[in-house]
């Protein structure tokens, strides 16, 4: 994958170490939340532009609560044998509630059991048959 493939949405979860992992979380953070400044500042500039947001409030609002960080806050460590989500240090009580969620979820759903599961379906279905006997055993 591609980096900008996070934001287009082309792919539905990315695995990484946690120090690229932050960096790209924090910079789609900080990048979103610049754009909305900068919208936010635009649309205050004339009563034209005023106008058309109390038209648009209703997207507007939509969107920031699509974007809201504290609704995808929690990051899941994978390898372990538990279930182990990481939550954003910022986040306030509705953030760590939705981590809380999360782990919820992943206990319910035997998510670690699905994983471990798959791994040794593809792994049994890598490691090539071996023949015993024939010429030269």
């Amino acid at each position: 994958m591609e980096g900008d493939d996070i934001g287009k949405g082309t792919v539905d979860v990315v695995v990484t170490e946690g120090f690229s992992g932050n960096i790209a979380l924090k910079a789609a953070e900080g990048t979103a939340r610049q754009l909305g400044q900068y919208l936010k500042h635009e649309m205050n500039r004339t009563v034209a532009r005023k106008l058309g947001y109390l038209l648009a409030r209703g997207a507007f609002r939509a969107l920031a609560d699509k974007m809201d960080p504290r609704k995808s806050n929690g990051g899941v460590f994978l390898g372990l044998n538990g279930i182990v989500i990481k939550s954003h240090g910022g986040t306030d009580a509705e953030g760590f509630a939705y981590a809380v969620d999360l782990g919820y979820d992943m206990v319910r759903h035997e998510v670690l059991a699905k994983i471990g599961q798959s791994l040794t379906r593809h792994r049994d279905e890598a490691v090539p048959a071996r023949v015993v006997g024939g010429a030269g055993s």
